[in-house]
């Protein structure tokens, strides 16, 4: 079986390997950073929604500067917030009297020298670490708090060239997905060897089935077009019993296999891969992302709709979407497999999003 932790649980720390958000650098907003609880296990270990978490990667504007001997200190503001930024100087930049800066050495008129060459690359490296207020800093870290106010500890930081915005546009798209797919997502565990033994089985058998649709670029299909693909995955051993009890009758091979089977295609409907345009006795199962026809009634509707003055500004919610699909196209259709076609066709440029839950068409 699988647990979820709570939000406001912290799970114990023997277990925090098993989150992989532990050990990645979390691209969390500068506010979430502030608002993390720290362990009352572990010290300098934070959790934000019961995933644990001590090193970031943060993006944002230098808003207030102070420089030590030893350090830079950046203040970071990302737009949600402002956080203070520990930058070690490199051992060698605080070096005096280095004789690789001695004018002696222009020996080398007209040609290559390498010590020149040298000191020019340190003085770019030196350059993109020196920040002003106003320029563009990335940095990644531990999270650690220092009388009483939240902090990054770099271990990497450096100053961002982007003068058309294409960095910031990036970032701007990618953490929102993020915190959709990983962070706002409670941490599972499992809870016995037997339920992971289980749960396991069951996620090869959705990547098999994933991988198959993918790679024959299937539009269409039935359960027993795909169910001997999952044959290798049943276990054939026979249930043993002892001497002095009477064996007991569990399910076969085949029953095994169709109750796997629904389960994986279960998961792949929740996750919006596929979907039964017409439910009735013979099941046939569409791949979204194969579905022509789907995807021509998603831009129908964002085309037509979008033109008029309710959704002139903002553009079409996906509710409104969602809900205008199921009339024109199929009542089956869900959220997620609609998720994953507005995807599809913003990647394309078919459509804009002008909001995490609005779409427009120009």
């Amino acid at each position: 079986m699988c647990a979820t932790v709570a939000p406001g649980e912290e799970p114990p720390s023997m277990v925090w390997g098993l989150d992989p958000i532990f050990t990645a650098f979390a691209r969390l907003y500068v506010k979430d950073i502030l608002d993390m609880r720290e362990s009352c296990q572990v010290p300098g270990i934070y959790f934000y929604n019961s995933h644990p978490i001590y090193k970031v990667d943060v993006v944002g504007t230098v808003v207030y500067k102070r420089e030590r001997d030893d350090f830079f200190c950046y203040g970071v503001d990302d737009g949600t917030g402002v956080i203070n930024c520990l930058c070690w100087k490199k051992e060698q930049w605080r070096e005096q009297g280095d004789p690789g800066g001695s004018k002696s050495t222009s020996g080398a008129q007209g040609g290559f020298n390498p010590v020149t060459e040298l000191k020019k690359l340190k003085q770019a490296q030196q350059s993109s670490a020196r920040l002003e207020i106003g320029e563009l800093l990335r940095v990644r870290g531990r999270v650690k708090t220092s009388r009483q106010q939240r902090e990054i500890m770099a271990s990497t930081y450096y100053k961002v060239n982007d003068p058309v915005m294409a960095v910031q546009i990036a970032w701007m798209m990618e953490v929102p997905q993020l915190y959709r797919q990983c962070y706002n997502k409670p941490l599972q565990l499992q809870s016995n060897a037997t339920g992971g033994s289980a749960i396991s089985r069951l996620t090869q058998a959705t990547h098999v089935l994933k991988d198959f649709l993918k790679e024959k670029v299937v539009t269409k299909f039935r359960p027993y077009d795909v169910q001997d693909l999952l044959q290798p995955l049943v276990s054939s051993q026979p249930q043993t019993a002892s001497t002095d009890q009477e064996p007991v009758a569990g399910p076969s091979a085949g029953q095994q296999l169709r109750q796997l089977l629904q389960e994986a295609l279960q998961i792949l409907q929740d996750e919006g891969t596929v979907f039964r345009k017409v439910k009735s006795q013979d099941e046939v199962y569409h791949v979204t992302a194969q579905d022509k026809d789907l995807l021509m009634a998603v831009k129908d509707v964002i085309r037509e709709d979008s033109r008029r003055e309710k959704y002139v500004e903002k553009g079409c919610h996906i509710l409104h979407i969602l809900s205008a699909v199921r009339q024109r196209y199929s009542p089956n259709v869900s959220k997620a497999a609609l998720q994953l076609v507005l995807k599809s066709l913003e990647c394309n440029s078919d459509i804009i999003s002008t909001s995490d839950s609005h779409y427009t068409m120009f």
